[in-house]
């Protein structure tokens, strides 16, 4: 059987999630869209039912998939839906439902719904994606009261630049939210995973983490509360042979790497086929047996190269860390020009073990 898999630490998800609530002070929507960020959406919100105050996932396929397997609790639509006739079954599951634009609140307006909905009202405060601009802001809130079709109503924004913390726009941002709603007595959700990490005075009485569940920081930079989590999930292999090479030999597609003395190379069955990324240069961190070394040449479909000159003990059969606990996933996709985000959301065909309940 090919030797490679994701071992996914469902303690360290629930220990990363109670961060987040201590962190915030807040009640708090486990981020689980695009299956759970790659770690497998239905186990991560079973793993997490019993502490957690409800999820959040892009749109109605994903809420249906943990209704469908027994998740209960709020689980909350990021995106709204994108068809009237969903509200249905909005209403059907239970399901609470981001409104971000004026068809959505006709829609609304216009259905035949019994039961009223809870609705998280998206205010565009300057990412300039979706939600409604501040200026409307108020007289969509009334409009949403006045159709007898909403129970309640969270206040809801999403910073573009939370990811950097010398940067004032969040702090802009913060200041339009907060003009526009002005006079709105509801509770408010602006806190994402950069946001509760690097910025404690935003307020929020549902915090959103995504990304930091999964044990991954969201800076490029150190961070010393982002330092505290705990990596989830941990890509790995296995040496599947090992060639001696004299100096000066090319290794891999397009002799990207040339052997500058006599080099031990470990092949690894892991390639971009995985989701192992394929811009990942030479020099990019691995850990053979628990020894640090650097990925060599091109990575492959299906096959990638480490160098296991200064591993005399390494051989065949040696355990490869592609990303973990050792080697975090945030450095190798800043040595790959991508992000932690981007690379669990790559991983396919390896399969998914799951660790700690």
């Amino acid at each position: 059987m090919r030797p490679a898999r994701a071992l996914i630490d469902l303690q360290a998800l629930r220990d990363n999630y109670q961060l987040a609530r201590e962190l915030s002070g807040a009640r708090a929507l486990a981020v689980i869209k695009a299956d759970a960020y790659g770690h497998g959406a239905v186990r991560c919100a079973q793993a997490l039912q019993a502490q957690a105050d409800g999820f959040a996932v892009a749109c109605i396929e994903e809420a249906l998939q943990l209704s469908e397997a027994g998740i209960g609790g709020p689980i909350l639509l990021l995106e709204g839906f994108f068809e009237a006739d969903e509200l249905p079954l909005i209403e059907q599951h239970g399901l609470w439902c981001v409104v971000h634009s004026w068809w959505q609140l006709e829609a609304i307006e216009r259905s035949t719904l019994s039961t009223p909905l809870t609705v998280w009202l998206k205010m565009d405060s300057g990412m300039h994606r979706v939600g409604f601009h501040p200026a409307e802001y108020q007289a969509a809130y009334q409009r949403l009261l006045a159709s007898g079709k909403v129970a309640k109503v969270v206040l809801m924004s999403h910073f573009a630049r939370a990811d950097e913390l010398d940067c004032p726009r969040s702090e802009e941002q913060l200041a339009v939210f907060q003009q526009a709603r002005e006079g709105i007595v509801a509770e408010v959700s602006l806190r994402n995973s950069p946001a509760l990490l690097g910025w404690p005075s935003v307020p929020s009485d549902w915090v959103r983490p995504g990304i930091m569940l999964y044990g991954a920081t969201p800076f490029e930079q150190a961070q010393a509360v982002a330092a505290r989590l705990q990596p989830v999930m941990t890509l790995e292999s296995k040496i599947i042979i090992v060639r001696e090479l004299p100096a000066g030999e090319p290794v891999g597609y397009g002799a990207r790497f040339i052997s500058e003395r006599p080099t031990r190379v470990g092949v690894v069955a892991m390639g971009y086929a995985d989701g192992y990324p394929r811009h990942a240069p030479t020099g990019t961190p691995v850990a053979v047996d628990g020894q640090l070394t650097r990925l060599i040449g091109r990575v492959s479909m299906d096959m990638l190269t480490v160098d296991l000159t200064d591993l005399p003990q390494a051989g065949l059969g040696s355990r490869v860390e592609l990303w973990g606990k050792q080697v975090l996933a945030s450095d190798v996709a800043l040595q790959a020009g991508s992000i932690p985000y981007q690379l669990f959301c790559n991983l396919r065909r390896a399969p998914l073990l799951y660790l700690g309940g």
